[in-house]
Order: structure tokens, then sequence, then C-alpha cells
């Protein structure tokens, strides 16, 4: 039985919770079996960088970190509820990823 995986990342978590809720709901709606969303670990990019151009001066640095928020949700083979997933709006910033597995 195949079913579909689907992988969901943001910088933003609101926007990622937002849009698995709407997954699951869609799918739920077609009686396909759901299990998710899943919390992945999060990224965490972090960027040391110093202040003062030229070297001179006190040592001071600047600490920036991007984080990664990513959700999975597995959705068992449903044509129609597939087809509704692919139509979900996609809020910017948010970047989906569907993979099918056996």
């Amino acid at each position: 039985m195949e079913k579909a995986r689907v992988k969901l990342s943001s910088t933003e978590p609101d926007k990622v919770d937002g849009l698995a809720a709407d997954i699951k709901s869609v799918s739920e709606e077609y009686n396909a079996k759901v299990s998710g969303p899943v919390p992945l670990p999060t990224d965490r990019l972090r960027i040391n960088t110093r202040k003062a151009p030229d070297g001179e001066g006190a040592s001071t640095f600047e600490r920036w970190e991007l984080r990664l928020h990513k959700r999975l949700i597995d959705v068992s083979d449903s044509e129609r509820a597939l087809r509704q997933i692919m139509r979900v709006h996609v809020p910017e910033g948010v970047s989906i990823e569907v993979e099918l597995i056996e």
C-alpha cells in the first residue's frame, strides 16, 4: 500500500502549523488515514560576525540565528485526498515536498 509523505519547512512555526492543520483536515474529509504532523528537530543556523569592519577597537560581535521548523505528515493512498492536498494554498515562505512511499 502506497502512502504520501508530506514534508513542510519554514522559518515561521505558525505558518507551518497552520498548513499542517489544513492538510490534515482535507485528508480526514476524504477518509484518508493521517499520521502526524510530527515535529522534526529545528535546524539552527548560527552566524557570528565582528562589528568593527577594520579590526580596530573593542572586539565586539553580533550574533545572528536562523531557525528552520519542520513537520512531517503521512497520508494513506487516497487519490481524491492527494488531489485536494495539491490544491491547498501554501503560504509564502513555506516549503512543501510530497513524496510517494510504498
